[in-house]
């Protein structure tokens, strides 16, 4: 089932989410539904809080850069192969220069940026079975975690921006957030008189 994305200015995307155990229920079922949403969206991420529940989980699925030719062989194999469920995550530790690149996010739609991020990171979770796991992800892998992992600490993309950016994409979130722009997917809107669908 597809859920609704939540937009910009919705309070459980600025919340930290909880840890889940494996008696979560209907567990499989949600994270089923959070691919077929990711997919129906044309996402590469999508995290819990994003369709409104606050928890510690996100999917990931980077196939999509293995068809950008500016990605080495090697790059776009690794991207094909890349798709998981992330439960409990915790970043150990984040390394290398920061590197630039223009993010967006399935709820601040037609709103893209440069952000800079660390190259590599060393992460902690747990998979749809509660198998833990220790990784080391670096590159555009790296980066959709950290972004993903944002949105379970309650951060979202443009929390980076400068104060000055932050002021001149302002109308333009409060677009975002009554719903008064079009979106190809399925969305609910925090300040508007009706949700869209």
């Amino acid at each position: 089932m597809v859920l609704p994305i939540l937009a910009y200015g919705d309070p459980v995307l600025k919340k930290k989410a909880q840890d889940i155990s494996p008696d979560y229920p209907e567990l499989s079922q949600f994270i089923s539904n959070m691919w077929e949403t990711m997919y129906a969206s044309h996402g590469v991420g999508l995290a819990a809080p994003q369709v409104g529940e606050s928890i510690r989980l996100f999917v990931v699925d980077a196939s999509g850069f293995a068809e950008d030719e500016t990605y080495t062989k090697e790059e776009r194999e690794k991207f094909e192969s890349f798709k998981r469920v992330f439960i409990n995550p915790s970043i150990i530790e984040e390394e290398g220069d920061k590197w630039a690149f223009e993010e967006g996010c399935l709820s601040i739609p037609d709103i893209r940026e440069e952000i800079f991020r660390k190259s590599k990171l060393l992460l902690r979770y747990q998979d749809e079975n509660f198998v833990e796991h220790e990784e080391e992800f670096d590159g555009i892998s790296a980066r959709i975690i950290q972004h993903e992992y944002d949105h379970i600490e309650g951060v979202l993309f443009t929390d980076y921006l400068s104060p000055l950016r932050k002021r001149r994409l302002k109308r333009r979130l409060m677009k975002i957030a009554k719903g008064e722009i079009e979106v190809s997917y399925k969305m609910r809107f925090p300040m508007a008189k009706k949700a869209r669908n």
